[in-house]
């Protein structure tokens, strides 16, 4: 499902590409260790590591249809964006966060394959912040 761009009211609207599109990302992201694919709230398909998003379609109205967020650092995304605009993007509603918007019809596997690879590394860096360390429950003599 993607937003339908068109209202701006967040409506889901079907897409041909859509599940197609994600399928591929779906493959690619799979062969990481621990990565698993399940929707959002709004049933959008994600892809979650250790329980933290990693990449998905993007759902905002601002976002074109059939357009993976996926996790990026800032510079990196710059870089990509400078490089090959054709393929990736911002809009604002996504420039504050660590993302990169890649259009799915342009991105190469290789590519898409980097791009996952580099998102779980994120991912994984992240969570690792996010749970405390087995030290923190160690009771005290």
């Amino acid at each position: 499902m993607v937003m339908d761009q068109d209202s701006g009211a967040g409506t889901p609207c079907s897409s041909p590409m859509s599940k197609s599109a994600f399928d591929m990302v779906k493959t690619a992201g799979l062969v990481l260790p621990g990565v698993v694919a399940t929707t959002k709230y709004d049933g959008s398909p994600v892809l979650k590591l250790d329980g933290m998003f990693m990449a998905g379609l993007a759902t905002h109205p601002s976002a074109e249809p059939d357009t993976l967020v996926i996790r990026a650092g800032l510079e990196d995304r710059d870089t990509f964006i400078e490089e090959a605009p054709e393929t990736y993007y911002l809009t604002d509603y996504y420039r504050s966060y660590p993302l990169v918007l890649v259009r799915l019809a342009r991105v190469d596997s290789g590519a898409l394959r980097d791009l996952l690879s580099v998102s779980w590394h994120m991912t994984k860096a992240k969570a690792a912040k996010r749970r405390p360390s087995q030290s923190s429950y160690k009771a005290k003599s």
